[in-house]
């Protein structure tokens, strides 16, 4: 198999970066249910915050715990009216300096909060500002850290009995993500070549795949393609840009093993029969060597991230347009 820009020997060991502070990162969950909390916030922007969302949607699925995320632009406005010294606060940043991220941490630090970061830089100010922080560097997916931390606070709040299992397991997980990527990439290079030049594309999901199809539409096709997209979850489909769909029209669904699947097989029901150009991308159509499957419907994320990663791979390479290129972000103010 001949596949465009992959190294498995290299995503694993990218896997094994993270997983080598699995004792840190427990530990640090520990202390935070030991000391309490009245509400875990999860904040971060632009696609790190996409990475977070997932976290507080199985949060409020397996559990009453109280949690929010918003975007840290939007709390510094006052979109989270929760907050006491006795929070805790999730952010991320790959690296360390995102400008909107930075300042709601420093505000937050004014609060009382306990601020936990994952970042990819050492020595960052976001770092600086963290009562603890986790670096994963080169370390791939970094949603691992988030699995461990939040599995391991359910766990303690005894909502998640066969987190030990699951954690064991996750060890195993870069590996059965480079078998994915295996897997989808044939397809995904097809999806490339047949839609890269597509004026005008409709991405949807739901649960803990909308942030995947929003951030997926948004950071990638928009940000580092300049391809035109419209992101709208499963649920909200319904309620207007159903109206858009016709038989040229080019739509790209992503179908969740979650509970909220129910929600996307509606949206495939219906999008069947109005366009000849419908693309499923199912995360139960992949193996996961030497992960249970009890565990998958906690995965969805991370399995979606590894399909579509052979398409941005792809159509890096068909359009000759470099992932790496901005005309805007980060060249000039805003």
């Amino acid at each position: 198999m001949n596949m465009i820009n992959f190294d498995e020997k290299k995503i694993i060991e990218n896997g094994e970066i993270i997983y080598r502070q699995r004792g840190k990162i427990e530990a640090i969950a520990d202390e935070i249910t030991k000391n309490g909390f009245d509400l875990l916030l999860f904040t971060s922007s632009g696609g790190s915050q996409a990475m977070l969302d997932p976290f507080p949607f199985y949060i409020r699925h397996m559990s009453k715990l109280p949690t929010e995320n918003v975007l840290s632009a939007d709390l510094m406005l006052g979109a989270c009216n929760r907050i006491t010294d006795k929070t805790v606060a999730f952010l991320t940043s790959k690296s360390g300096d995102t400008g909107e991220t930075v300042q709601a941490a420093r505000w937050l630090k004014e609060q009382g909060v306990y601020i936990v970061s994952v970042v990819g830089k050492e020595n960052s100010v976001l770092e600086s500002v963290s009562d603890a922080c986790v670096v994963y560097g080169d370390g791939r997916p970094q949603e691992m850290v988030l699995y461990l931390m939040i599995g391991r606070i359910l766990y303690n709040s005894g909502c998640f009995d066969a987190y030990p299992r699951f954690a064991d397991e996750l060890k195993n997980l870069a590996y059965a993500l480079a078998q994915v990527r295996k897997q989808a990439d044939e397809k995904c290079r097809e999806y490339a070549l047949n839609y890269h030049g597509e004026p005008y594309n409709i991405w949807v999901g739901s649960g803990d795949l909308w942030p995947t199809a929003y951030s997926y539409s948004m950071c990638v096709l928009e940000e580092s393609q300049w391809i035109r997209t419209k992101s709208v979850s499963s649920p909200e489909f319904f309620h207007g840009t159903l109206e858009l769909l016709e038989k040229d029209v080019c739509m790209t669904l992503l179908l969740t093993e979650g509970p909220t699947r129910i929600l996307d097989e509606r949206v495939k029901e219906f999008a069947v029969r109005h366009t000849d150009k419908l693309t499923c991308f199912d995360t139960a159509d992949y193996a996961l060597p030497g992960i249970s499957d009890e565990f998958r419907k906690y995965l969805s994320p991370v399995i979606m991230a590894a399909v579509l990663q052979r398409i941005s791979k792809n159509i890096e390479e068909i359009t000759g347009h470099s992932l790496d290129i901005r005309r805007y972000y980060r060249k000039e103010s805003y």
